[in-house]
């Protein structure tokens, strides 16, 4: 945007960002309360003005490109891949035109990306994730998708149960200041740890021992696919912060992720079977989004009545071995840093480390009822 040699003042920004609202694209003209500017009293040499709109399937790859910057900034790998991505933006219910907002400068450049997740029935924990380009920190840009996204949180409070507590949530790795500080800014209060745990392989990894009655096979394609998904309802309905929602709904999602999921690989679907009922699960991926080289552990559980038994380290061990016969130099997973069931203790028995913690933070929208489990 071209400057003349006097100092700019916001009038004159305004009303240039004004017609490049118009004109770009063809798009129609945003409210002025959907802008970004920088405080070119403060910054004059920062002062270039920035559109929030709508996010489109058109921003894909650009999104992915911020994301990725954004990643290695902060914990220097990747954290997810254009398919996933793409597959998040198209999955059931989710609206990119009502849901997600994207920055971008007057260069075209995509600097800033925030989403609301509000599509689990009921709406009563609705999930914020967003990202800003580590170029254009310290500009206000976070603090206005952050604001944005609360204004768009709260249409979901119609929709929750009455008299039900919703809350908002969003995270942001430990160590990683700029995002912690924003969250305590909009007086978002921290709430749990989650860890990213690993294990290298040195050497074979140790063989499973199955409790007694128990066998292991793969899942049996999509026809068995309904029931993977009953197991794991039945074992994530012991687990913080789970609120029950319509099978058919949570179906549907699942599928729409697997059918989308280029890396999708049902010989690493692993069924811990006694008799004809499936006791417990664990869902692998053969490669990590962060690191071609380690597998990932998607989902690990045991359901109720054969826990304490050994099982879920025998399916750890199983998997583990797997994915170390195909090539893999180390695994991974994530847990929620106090499992109500003690699943922490379990991978760290199975000699697993904390690589990484990530911090979740929440803000009261409603009060109410808590629907989310606590405790078991």
């Amino acid at each position: 945007m071209s400057q003349s040699s006097d100092k700019p003042n916001k009038e004159t920004y305004v009303s240039k960002i004004e017609e490049l609202k118009l004109n770009r694209n063809g798009r129609s003209k945003m409210e002025l309360a959907e802008m970004i500017s920088l405080d070119i009293e403060k910054k004059p040499e920062l002062a270039e003005k920035f559109i929030l709109r709508p996010g489109s399937m058109d921003d894909v790859e650009k999104a992915f490109a911020l994301f990725e910057a954004c990643s290695k900034h902060m914990i220097g790998k990747s954290e997810t891949t254009l398919s996933h991505l793409r597959s998040e933006w198209t999955s059931p219910g989710f609206s990119l035109e009502r849901s997600v907002r994207v920055v971008e400068s007057s260069a075209g450049e995509l600097v800033g990306y925030i989403e609301v997740w509000d599509t689990h029935s009921p709406p009563v924990s609705v999930w914020v994730w967003g990202r800003v380009h580590p170029k254009f920190e310290d500009q206000g840009i976070g603090t206005q998708l952050m604001q944005w996204a609360e204004t768009r949180a709260r249409q979901a409070i119609d929709r929750a149960p009455e008299k039900a507590l919703v809350v908002m949530r969003s995270g942001t790795f430990s160590h990683y200041d700029p995002g912690r500080n924003l969250l305590i800014d909009q007086n978002m209060t921290f709430v749990r740890h989650f860890f990213t745990m690993a294990i290298e392989f040195e050497q074979n990894p140790k063989s499973a021992i199955w409790p007694d009655g128990i066998t292991v096979r793969t899942m049996n394609g999509e026809e068995e696919f309904r029931d993977v998904v009953l197991a794991d309802r039945d074992v994530f309905k012991d687990h913080w912060g789970f609120v029950e929602q319509p099978f058919d709904e949570e179906y549907d999602q699942w599928l729409h992720f697997i059918r989308n999921d280029d890396k999708f690989d049902p010989t690493l679907w692993y069924l811990a079977m006694d008799g004809d009922e499936i006791a417990g699960i664990s869902l692998c991926r053969e490669e990590s989004d962060e690191d071609p080289d380690q597998g990932w552990v998607d989902v690990l559980g045991v359901r109720r009545p054969w826990r304490r038994k050994g099982l879920g380290l025998a399916l750890l061990n199983h998997s583990f071995g797997e994915l170390w016969r195909r090539g893999k130099k180390s695994a991974g997973l994530g847990v929620d840093a106090s499992s109500l069931t003690g699943a922490t203790g379990l991978y760290e028995k199975a000699g697993m480390r904390t690589i990484r913690q990530f911090d979740l933070y929440e803000k009261e929208l409603r009060p109410g009822k808590d629907l989310t489990k606590q405790a078991l």
